[in-house]
This record gives structure tokens, sequence and C-alpha cells, in this order.
């Protein structure tokens, strides 16, 4: 079973890199990881996959490699200079990404790994660490018709929505427009919370009552317990959405299009971080609404 599956080397193993890549251990591919931190590489070999000391010893003999760190700074780290995946990777590797970047790195990216035979997807998830330990994943893809063909069976193992939304950078754009959609939705979940609780409602009965009309949502339904117990250990960082609602608000002025909510969200993630609240998870986004309703936190 294993040997007629493509071997993977697995760069990143975080949040959301550790159980992705245990799900295709799970799934019978030979997985071969490299990360920064030991635990980390410990988690990896106690789920059956196998730890390399650098990522040119990983990706050395794969046949796929998948990335998944926080930013572009960190995506050409690991793929550019002389140990890293374009060096060491051979000829005719698929390199996917699935790292939120920007989509001008992707593009770049795949220039680059053009010239040294590496084929690459952009590949961004959306679904957080619940949907990465479940493998119900929304995967949206960049790239060429015939290495997504091929890389399909892979990506199913992790999501249950796979998508090829277009050429190279189109995978990222659309997990920017998701970044966007989120934002939004949690700040929208974050007001009504605190609306409900100062007139004096069951909090729980009426989110239990709102997610089942129009006004329901994946956030609401993933981060309901989040709103209730203020619990904001995180399932993705308020540092990294605020990398997102950059890459989304950059990206849309370079095409012109408005996004004036969009900008205001920008502010709000970008002032809770300010705050010291970047290791939160994003529904923390709660506690922002709090201080300007004058609560004391």
């Amino acid at each position: 079973m294993r040997s007629s599956l493509p071997k993977v080397a697995w760069i990143g193993l975080g949040i959301m890199g550790s159980p992705m890549s245990e799900n295709l251990i799970k799934a019978g591919y030979d997985v071969t990881g490299h990360t920064l931190e030991q635990d980390k590489l410990d988690r990896l070999t106690a789920a059956g996959g196998t730890a390399a000391a650098s990522v040119a010893e990983a990706v050395r003999d794969a046949d796929v490699v998948i990335t998944m760190v926080p930013a572009s700074p960190q995506v050409e780290a690991v793929a550019y200079g002389p140990d890293g995946i374009l060096e060491n990777a051979r000829a005719g590797t698929l390199l996917i990404d699935m790292s939120s970047i920007t989509p001008q790195t992707s593009i770049d990216l795949a220039r680059a790994a053009k010239d040294k035979g590496i084929r690459v997807l952009d590949a961004p998830v959306s679904g957080g660490e619940a949907g990465a330990v479940e493998a119900v994943l929304s995967i949206m893809v960049g790239g060429e018709q015939v290495d997504f063909d091929e890389a399909r069976p892979l990506l199913e193992a992790l999501g249950t929505t796979v998508v090829l939304c277009g050429p190279h950078g189109s995978g990222q754009t659309v997990k920017a427009a998701n970044q966007l959609i989120v934002a939004v939705n949690i700040q929208a979940c974050a007001e009504a919370v605190v609306f409900l609780e100062k007139s004096g409602v069951d909090l729980g009965a009426a989110l239990d009552v709102l997610n089942g009309g129009l006004a329901g949502s994946t956030v609401l339904t993933r981060k309901k317990d989040n709103f209730l117990n203020r619990d904001f250990k995180p399932g993705f960082r308020i540092d990294l959405h605020h990398k997102d609602m950059g890459i989304v608000t950059d990206a849309a002025r370079t095409v012109g299009a408005a996004l004036p909510v969009g900008a205001v969200l920008a502010q709000l993630v970008a002032s809770l971080r300010a705050q010291g609240d970047g290791g939160l998870d994003h529904s923390a986004l709660l506690r922002t609404v709090e201080r300007l309703s004058g609560a004391r936190l």
C-alpha cells in the first residue's frame, strides 16, 4: 500500500501542520517531516512518520513536498538557498505550498521552481485546527490542471472540499477572500454576544437559536464555546489573521477593489494585536468589543 503512494516530505509541523501530516500517515503515506521544534518532530515519529534534521534531508527523496509555515518570509526561507527545497528536491517533484501567503509570493515561487524542473501548487486551507484534525478542510488551489489532478487524492486525505481556483496565485487570492469573510463573521458574532449579554438575554440559548436560522454560520458553530467561556486558546492566532488582513487589503488595492468593512476589520485585528493579544485565537475579537463597551478585562 505505502509503496504505491508518493513519498511525502512535510515542512512545518505547527498547529495545522502536525495533524495534517498525521492524517496523511493514517491514509498510508510515507511522511518525512522537518520543523524547528524537537517536540513536534517527536510527535511526528510517534504517529509513524520520520523526522529529518533539515529541509534538504527531508526533501531529497520525496515525490511530493508540502510546506505549511506561517507567512511569505518562511516560505521563501525553506524554498530558496543552498539548503532549501529548490536546490535539493529532485526534478519532477511536486511542491504543494499550503501556507497562507501573498499571491505574488506563490507566483514567484512557481516561476523559480520551473527553472529547476519542480512543479508547484499553492493550496492554502480553511477550517482551522479542528478542520485539520478532522480532515475536513476546504482547500483552494492555484496551478496547472495536470498537477492538481495528480495531487487531488493526497489533498482529499486532508479535506472535504478541494477545488482548483485558477492559475498560480489563485489559491492564495481565494484564501485572502476567505480570511476577509471569516474576520467579518467573527466580529459580527462578537458584537452580537456583547449586545445580548448587556441586554440580559441567556447567551447560550440565543446563540443556539441564531445558529439555526439565516444568521447561522460555521464560525458560530466552531466558536460558540469560545464566546461562551471566553476560551481563546489558539486554533488560529490573531497574529496570523493580522498577517492575512494585510494580504487581502494590499491585494485588493492592487486590483482596485474597495473593501470598506475589511479595512475596519484590519484595524480592529491590528488593535487587538497591539494590546498584547496576538497569541490568542481570532475569536478574541470579542475582547475588543468588550473593551469598547466598557468591560474591564
